[in-house]
């Protein structure tokens, strides 16, 4: 089969998750994604692709392992003949699970960008202005410095991943926090900036 299109990933994602918070983590790795393949030389609409569907399983089949995420997910992309290299990408965001090792860009870009997606969202919604638009990189590395805020992101994962990058990280949490500002409406998260 050829590369999905947007439409079709999309389809996907909408088939399997019905939460807003998730969909809008789907909208920002994509968004990220698409902002590392143009930094690349990637192919834009695969490289969103991945980023689009990484956790499209997600929400049915929450345990992690081999009964759950990603695998699960895998399995549903194999039996709908999506191409080995796509499903490669979206096993690389969690190679703790999967023990893929990230031998692309796209793979590194996805295991780079998906726990910071997390932070950077958080680091808005605890803004007096609830938006994206006011956030920093200041403000995400002044709140990564606080381990028990956000404690649930593998700030480990977002280092390891900017690292094999070649990005430094302030650069790196830049690129993620522009890519996602881009489509602050599409994520709730403009706010109330005065």
């Amino acid at each position: 089969m050829a590369w999905p299109t947007r439409e079709e990933a999309w389809a996907l994602l909408t088939e399997y998750t019905t939460s807003p918070s998730l969909r809008g983590h789907a909208l920002a790795v994509e968004a990220a994604m698409r902002a590392y393949a143009r930094r690349f030389g990637g192919d834009e609409e695969q490289w969103g692709v991945v980023g689009l569907i990484h956790d499209f399983e997600y929400e049915r089949y929450p345990d992690l392992g081999p009964d759950g995420h990603p695998f699960k997910g895998a399995e549903i992309l194999r039996e709908k003949g999506w191409p080995e290299e796509l499903i490669r990408g979206v096993l690389a965001h969690a190679p703790d699970l999967t023990g893929e090792t990230a031998s692309n860009a796209m793979e590194k870009a996805i295991y780079a960008v998906d726990e910071l997606t997390g932070l950077i969202t958080a680091v808005a919604l605890v803004r007096p202005s609830k938006s994206l638009l006011d956030v920093k990189v200041s403000s995400v590395t002044k709140k990564w410095k606080d381990r028990a805020f956000a404690a649930g992101v593998k700030r480990e994962d977002i280092t390891a991943g900017a690292e094999s990058l070649g990005v430094p990280l302030p650069e790196h949490i830049g690129i993620v926090l522009a890519a996602m500002q881009e489509i602050a409406a599409d994520l709730g998260l403009v706010g109330e900036l005065a």
